[in-house]
């Protein structure tokens, strides 16, 4: 009987060492997690916190990089070249223009009194210049009489 009991205690205290083992365990297993939920959390904090420093930096170069915008459009407002004048050269205007070059005015004269650019007027002189020196036929096409045309 002593043994029999001696025996069952040796169960029970069995028992018992196997739950204190195991509540042992599972204590260490919950330091350690929580230790382990706090070392996450703190790297977490960091993140954020260097996140929202980067947001502000982008704020901040956002904000930047609007006000030189407006400062460009402001002086790209001023710095915009006026429209150019248009061409006021028609038919009526080109003829009056090459009569009064032709009267000895200069395109100077030419321009101030037809309201057109100078420019204008110079080139409408020098495509008709060009225009009449090749209307006029090769001397040597006029003294052959060939009516072939030279190359």
């Amino acid at each position: 009987m002593i043994e029999s009991l001696s025996h069952s205690y040796l169960i029970v205290a069995s028992y018992y060492l196997l739950l204190a083992a195991g509540l042992g365990l599972c204590l260490y297993l919950f330091v350690t997690l929580k230790r382990e939920i706090w070392k996450l959390e703190a790297r977490w904090r960091r993140q954020q916190s260097a996140l929202e420093d980067a947001i502000q930096q982008m704020r901040a170069d956002v904000e930047d990089l609007k006000t030189r915008l407006q400062e460009a459009e402001e002086r790209a407002g001023l710095l915009v070249a006026p429209t150019p004048p248009r061409s006021g050269l028609n038919l009526s205007k080109r003829t009056q223009a090459l009569r009064m070059f032709h009267r000895g005015e200069s395109p100077e004269q030419i321009a101030a009194a037809l309201s057109i650019p100078e420019n204008e007027v110079q080139l409408l002189l020098k495509v008709n210049r060009i225009l009449v020196e090749h209307a006029q036929p090769a001397p040597e096409a006029q003294v052959s009489g060939a009516t072939e045309p030279i190359a």
